[in-house]
């Protein structure tokens, strides 16, 4: 999965947070409310602008930007 084709991160835009391209919710949304147990599902329900491949991006993003730490350190 290339998670580059469904966030981006631009300075105006929530304050230069990455987001999910075409809305304005934050990679760190998407993270928070799976690690609060809303599902997949739940989330798609809730935002019908989103689908299961740009949750799985910010997942994807998450694990690309945790390896990049690690290799960094």
């Amino acid at each position: 999965m290339n998670y580059q084709d469904y966030t981006e991160i631009r300075a105006v835009k929530r304050f230069g947070r990455p987001t999910i391209k075409g809305t304005r919710i934050t990679v760190y949304d998407v993270l928070n409310w799976l690690s609060n147990g809303i599902t997949k599902s739940e989330i798609i329900s809730d935002f019908e602008e989103l689908n299961e491949d740009m949750i799985n991006a910010c997942l994807t993003f998450a694990a690309d930007k945790e390896h990049k730490s690690r290799i960094a350190s």
